[in-house]
């Protein structure tokens, strides 16, 4: 791999995790504790997240558990849940706060999918972008007589061998969440 394509597969990396994080905030009918990941709770004044003020587990397929370490963070946690777009009423016990998750609808799993092929689709332009920033910075490399020809030949060649690479990878990631999402 050539070190003037690193910092451009790098980029393309980045854009491929960020959109395997707004994956993992995607809720398939199932509980899973990534969904709290961007909540922050007022712990003394800082913003902070609920994994580090209570312990979040999932006792069953369709429920999370979140059992603050002090009991006065109760309160706090159950508003940060019900201001947040998770869609779910917290159920609160005075000791630990419950989030049971309803059965996704067959219209609901449509629109899940929907929208996980759009944040795809977005991922793979910013992966083109990226292409075409490379692409602009090794022409004005060969306008400056920083690189050859062939050189310049070779790195176009590596940039879209890489955006082939990237883009393979989304699209394996949009079925895998499509499927999981549609799965009953």
């Amino acid at each position: 791999m050539n070190e003037k394509l690193a910092v451009y597969e790098d980029k393309m990396q980045k854009s491929l995790n960020n959109l395997l994080d707004e994956y993992a905030t995607i809720r398939a009918g199932r509980a899973n504790p990534h969904i709290l990941d961007k909540l922050r709770v007022d712990y003394y004044g800082t913003p902070t997240p609920i994994q580090q003020v209570a312990n979040v587990s999932i006792p069953e397929a369709r429920m999370i558990q979140i059992q603050p370490w002090e009991p006065a963070m109760v309160k706090e946690i159950e508003k940060a849940i019900m201001t947040s777009e998770i869609g779910i009423n917290p159920v609160n016990d005075g000791k630990m706060i419950r989030l049971v998750f309803p059965e996704l609808t067959e219209d609901r799993r449509k629109e899940l999918v929907k929208d996980v092929k759009k944040k795809g689709e977005q991922c793979k332009v910013a992966i083109r972008n990226i292409r075409r920033d490379a692409n602009d910075a090794f022409k004005k490399q060969i306008k400056a007589n920083e690189i050859s020809e062939d050189e310049e030949k070779q790195l176009l060649d590596e940039a879209q061998k890489l955006t082939d690479k990237f883009v393979a990878e989304v699209d394996k990631t949009i079925d895998d969440k499509s499927k999981e999402i549609l799965t009953v």
